[in-house]
């Protein structure tokens, strides 16, 4: 039989006979370091299908020799978590709020789990900063609605506000449009006399109608200054921060259709402990008192 191999004579390297439009396969052969490291990666893979759980079964998969489980490496690693962290729980759950705050180690182990807890439970609504939405209470500033100390915040978290705990706290704006108990002028004229209270430019006259129907109907809760009234979760009007919108608009809606925001309540949901530390965390934002 003849001998049918070529030789190409530019790199004097055997062909291999295949050929694509003129181009030649040369038949270099493998670099012995490769194939040894090929080798050895099969023997590996070999060895890993033994010791190691690898191969499936109908209802289930083989063990390995070594019998290894990354889900009980992973409840393992959890729980020498829990029982690193449960040290400084205990002693949380057990202080008070002003003991862990006058407590470094505490008050650094309560700050992280606070942020931690607040971007899981609390950010869908106050957001990731806490800067709130409209509706949603800005927890950075040192605007409070119904106060802003340790005990206060607590029990915000605990019991919500206006949720379907027994001691949440209660208290409901009257609708004054939609009840009709003030007319459109008069709603008017509270939204120029408010407005007037943060020194938002208003209507003089309008205002001073304003302020006769806010001491009948408004100063009860909102105060005579319109400083507001923490027992009572009323707002303050006075400064330029608002809830629901400070334009003119947004204060005759308020006034009108009145305002109801609700919190849920957390007790039940969340550990005594957790609820301390998203306390300490709310407390140290900026705004707390």
């Amino acid at each position: 039989m003849a001998d049918n191999k070529e030789v190409d004579q530019i790199s004097g390297v055997e062909t291999t006979g295949h050929e694509w439009d003129g181009i030649k396969e040369l038949n270099n052969p493998l670099p012995r370091w490769w194939l040894w490291t090929f080798y050895a990666t099969c023997l590996w893979a070999f060895a890993y299908w033994i010791v190691m759980p690898a191969w499936p079964l109908i209802s289930s998969h083989t063990t390995g020799v070594l019998g290894y489980s990354s889900r009980e490496q992973l409840a393992k690693t959890v729980a020498s978590a829990r029982e690193a962290q449960s040290v400084y729980l205990n002693r949380i759950e057990t202080a008070s709020l002003e003991e862990i705050v006058a407590d470094s180690e505490l008050l650094e182990f309560a700050l992280a789990g606070g942020g931690s807890a607040f971007a899981v439970n609390c950010s869908q609504c106050h957001g990731r900063g806490a800067a709130g939405f409209v509706g949603y209470p800005n927890l950075n500033d040192d605007d409070w609605i119904w106060g802003g100390s340790l005990e206060a915040i607590s029990h915000a978290i605990h019991f919500g506000i206006r949720s379907d705990h027994e001691e949440t706290r209660f208290n409901e704006m009257p609708a004054y449009g939609r009840d009709e108990l003030l007319s459109r002028e008069e709603i008017n004229d509270v939204a120029e006399y408010v407005l007037s209270l943060s020194g938002t430019e208003e209507d003089a006259e309008a205002a001073a109608r304003g302020e006769v129907t806010f001491a009948e109907q408004c100063s009860a809760c909102h105060m005579e200054n319109g400083e507001g009234n923490y027992e009572l979760g009323a707002p303050n009007l006075s400064d330029a921060i608002w809830l629901y919108g400070g334009g003119k608009s947004a204060v005759v809606e308020s006034i009108y259709y009145s305002r109801a925001g609700m919190m849920p309540a957390w007790t039940g949901r969340l550990d005594e402990a957790t609820i301390k530390q998203l306390a300490v965390y709310v407390h140290s934002l900026g705004g707390g008192e």
